[in-house]
């Protein structure tokens, strides 16, 4: 997706120009792209007056935001302590094999980005899949293999058979 700064000026105009606006802004720009390319921080610098290494001293703080592209579909499994014993790391593996990614990685597609978290407090229905900000509980490798498939497809020519 080619960034247009028009687009980012936009965002600016609705979160304003102040250094409190910085974090809403961020997160608006986030949304739209996905990520936050280099040139939409230099862009947000300029126009909110700050130097550029606060502006990714706040990219980079927040787990949140990323300064790598990531896939138009986003994955995130639980892998703390209560979705761990129950089968949280099977379910990144399992994931993991179908799509050809680790954590933190994205397919060559850009379809899919596959994220894991230590906690997201949901720890009585763990271990949990969040599928484009939709959380699943009581998740299983097979289960959660299901979800992303419906949700992106499988990212090869096979029919699904599930």
């Amino acid at each position: 997706m080619k960034v247009e700064l028009e687009d980012v000026d936009k965002l600016i105009e609705k979160n304003g120009k102040a250094k409190s606006s910085l974090i809403p802004l961020l997160q608006d720009i986030q949304h739209e792209y996905n990520w936050l390319p280099p040139e939409t921080l230099r862009h947000v610098a300029e126009e909110l007056g700050l130097p550029l290494i606060d502006v990714y001293g706040a990219a980079t703080f927040y787990r949140s935001l990323s300064l790598k592209p990531r896939g138009r579909h986003i994955g995130t499994v639980c892998v703390g302590t209560a979705c761990h014993v129950r089968g949280g790391e099977r379910i990144v593996d399992a994931i993991s094999r179908e799509y050809g990614i680790r954590p933190g990685e994205t397919t060559q597609d850009m379809n899919f980005t596959l994220e894991t978290v230590n906690c997201l407090g949901c720890c009585a229905i763990g271990p949990i899949l969040v599928l484009d900000g939709e959380y699943h509980g009581q998740m299983t490798s097979q289960r959660s293999l299901v979800l992303v498939r419906r949700k992106i497809g499988r990212g090869d020519e096979e029919s699904e058979e599930t």
